[in-house]
């Protein structure tokens, strides 16, 4: 509504500062700043509490440098805001300015109301070329940007650092954790009080997690045409706002529930990892919808077309890519970044298809802009950091090529992993990633502790659904099964789906126990998907990015204890300090330094392996570990039938038995001993 909107407020130029983008409360008033290197005029929009009335609408008065920027008294913490963008509307210059359209703040740290969609908020008019312009004002369709209260009591609460020899991710989402969690107040459940509630934090601490990697939590839009199908994207991959947390997962929409979560989470030493996507937004390509970047400077926000500018330049798959070689977005990102670590005290970041934020004009550097600059920064360096090393452009798989102190998801140990135990013959590739990887990540004088070792992720089978399905099974997603890939690396282990079957249920629990172990126990760091710790399943959809609702979200009336007491007992054995998991990679020859590992692979008769027994046929895969300090260990990974194999000369202690009822064990046992089938056994002495 705009026909009451009330005269300009009075802008006092001795307090505004061109280099505090957003809208900074300082106690008498809020600095308002935006950056658009190409507008001609930049309005300030304020709102009522009801989101939809203009109270006030006034320019920007002062501009250096590209930023605009004004100082207002008196306006306090729940003020309304939002932006109109004047400047030229030249699509094929790749300018496309519409004051019509009311912009989101890209600082914003909180939101208000929702998107709704209508055609009015799209730049041209729907249906016709994206060359057109559209008049309809967007504001009654937006959210609106919030001026946020900094203050809230932290206590004495701090980072945790948990070293990564030390670290034991656990890749979970919000509201999937928490909305069938019989222990969460009904309330609570999908927010962020339902995730730090006691009884999720008591299962996390049971099974010896140390850090949560939470899926996308920054503000994001629904797709149109997902809700037009009665879909929603439910993973978060289309983020809108880098600063605002997603307002569906706060009980009272107020943002100091995460730095509340966060408080709690660390309270119980866990850390806190937010998975981020800054390499596109929302907003599509140039046929997408003018929500914020787009209006306020689409050829500085976003790459475009060297040979057409009405094009975006698209690696991500979106549709857009954001433009990280810009110093202002570079910037906004790296702002981003700080803000969640010195404000909201995560404790890291999982950057999401991370070869796009390597991109520069020559293709993938690893010590481009981005990189470097984190890498510099007194605050980013300390976190932690992920990289998905992958996008969808060329030269945009990356598995090894980022730098340190960059960690990495490592999809080579997923597969691997999966067609090891899937009795798929790779004997000569396991060792690999049982080491931690060393040919992709052993250089640039990187640790042992780069790569991301896991066997199930989001974006996939479950692990359940590995050993439960041959296919996928992505019907309820609407298109025909057609979406998700293919290569799954699964096998049904003979009954494909659920099954009564007693028979096909011990083979699969086996084989689970024996990938978690496979995990827990390679060197590197370990990442689980929620729910693999007790069999979650999502019915064979391997894509299920649109299903909020029970395909995803975790049913904790079918946990499998069983599982759940193995992951306990690996993870327990794994940070119990007896040496498996160091910074520096084990080597076959003895190096007398601190933090060293000798290893020796070993044949069934427990010698030292020749080159004629990697082709011999064996299926077990053996290793001994001789740390320079403390005992020895003895690892085999069996993954065919029945095996009698010797043990090295010496006293041996049966540690870890993954076909036992309790993986944790304590047996003594010399020279030849039985493993069981599709089982991981340690030894120590």
């Amino acid at each position: 509504m705009r026909d009451e909107i009330s005269p300009a407020l009075d802008f006092d130029p001795a307090n505004a500062r061109p280099h505090r983008l957003g809208a900074e409360y300082d106690g008498e008033g809020t600095n308002f700043a935006l950056f658009s290197e190409n507008a001609t005029r930049v309005e300030l929009c304020l709102f009522g509490p009801d989101d939809k009335t203009e109270t006030h609408r006034m320019d920007l008065p002062a501009m250096e440098g590209g930023i605009w920027f004004g100082w207002l008294p008196g306006i306090r913490p729940g003020q309304r805001y939002g932006y109109r963008v004047h400047g030229p509307q030249a699509p094929e210059e790749g300018h496309r300015f519409n004051p019509a359209k009311l912009l989101l703040d890209p600082y914003a740290r909180e939101l208000s109301g929702w998107l709704d969609w209508d055609d009015a908020l799209f730049g041209y008019t729907i249906g016709q070329s994206d060359l057109d312009f559209d008049p309809r004002d967007s504001a009654p369709f937006m959210p609106k940007a919030v001026v946020t209260d900094p203050d809230f009591d932290w206590e004495s609460d701090a980072a945790l650092r948990h070293p990564w020899e030390k670290t034991f991710i656990y890749e979970a989402h919000v509201k999937g954790l928490t909305m069938r969690h019989p222990g969460v107040v009904a309330a609570d459940r999908g927010t962020f009080r339902g995730l730090a509630s006691q009884p999720v934090i008591d299962h996390l601490k049971r099974i010896g997690v140390t850090t949560i990697e939470l899926l996308p939590v920054q503000s994001f839009v629904q797709d149109r045409h997902l809700q037009e199908k009665g879909l929603s994207n439910y993973w978060g991959y289309n983020t809108l706002s880098f600063f605002a947390p997603y307002r569906r997962y706060l009980a009272t929409g107020e943002m100091r529930e995460v730095k509340e979560a966060v408080k709690r989470f660390h309270a119980n030493g866990i850390e806190v990892i937010l998975d981020v996507v800054y390499n596109h937004t929302a907003e599509g390509n140039e046929m997408g919808p003018t929500l914020s970047f787009r209006g306020i400077d689409n050829a500085a926000y976003y790459v475009l077309s060297p040979e057409n500018p009405r094009h975006c330049f698209d690696v991500t798959g979106t549709g857009n890519t954001v433009n990280v070689a810009h110093p202002m977005v570079l910037r906004m990102l790296l702002d981003s970044l700080r803000y969640w670590v010195e404000v909201m005290h995560v404790d890291g970041f999982r950057f999401d298809l991370a070869s796009t934020l390597g991109r520069e004009a020559t293709g993938f550097e690893r010590e481009g802009a981005f990189f470097a600059a984190i890498r510099q920064d007194p605050v980013l360096a300390g976190v932690k950091l992920i990289a998905e090393p992958w996008d969808v452009g060329e030269g945009g798989y990356q598995v090894g090529g980022f730098p340190w102190p960059f960690r990495e998801w490592n999809d080579k140990f997923r597969d691997d992993t999966r067609g090891f135990w899937r009795r798929d013959g790779l004997l000569q590739a396991m060792p690999q990633r049982i080491l931690g990887s060393p040919v992709q990540f052993a250089h640039s004088d990187r640790p042992a502790t780069s790569s991301i070792n896991f066997v199930a992720a989001h974006d996939g089978f479950t692990l359940w659904d590995t050993v439960s399905f041959n296919d996928k099974h992505n019907d309820a997603n609407g298109e025909d099964n057609r979406d998700g890939h293919d290569h799954n690396v699964s096998h049904n282990l003979g009954a494909e789906g659920p099954t009564e079957d007693d028979g096909v249920l011990e083979a699969r629990r086996r084989r689970v126990k024996a990938m978690l172990a496979t995990v827990l126990l390679a060197q590197g760091v370990p990442m689980i998907l929620s729910g693999d710790e007790h069999g979650r399943s999502q019915g064979g959809n391997n894509n299920a990015y649109a299903q909020d609702n029970e395909i995803s979200w975790t049913d904790w009336e079918a946990v499998d204890d069983t599982l759940v007491a193995a992951v306990a007992d690996l993870a327990q054995f794994r940070m119990a300090g007896d040496g498996i998991s160091r910074s520096r990679f084990a080597g076959e020859e003895e190096v007398d330094e601190p933090g060293a590992m000798r290893l020796t692979w070993l044949n069934t008769q427990g010698a030292p392996m020749e080159e004629g027994d990697w082709h011999s046929g064996q299926e077990c895969l053996m290793v001994r570990f001789d740390p320079i300090e403390g005992g020895s260990l003895v690892m085999a990974f069996n993954p065919g039938d029945d095996l009698v194999l010797t043990l090295p000369e010496g006293d041996w202690i049966r540690r870890i038995d993954t076909v036992a009822e309790r993986v944790a064990c304590s047996v003594p046992e010399q020279g030849e001993v039985r493993v069981g089938w599709q089982s991981v056994t340690v030894w120590a002495m």
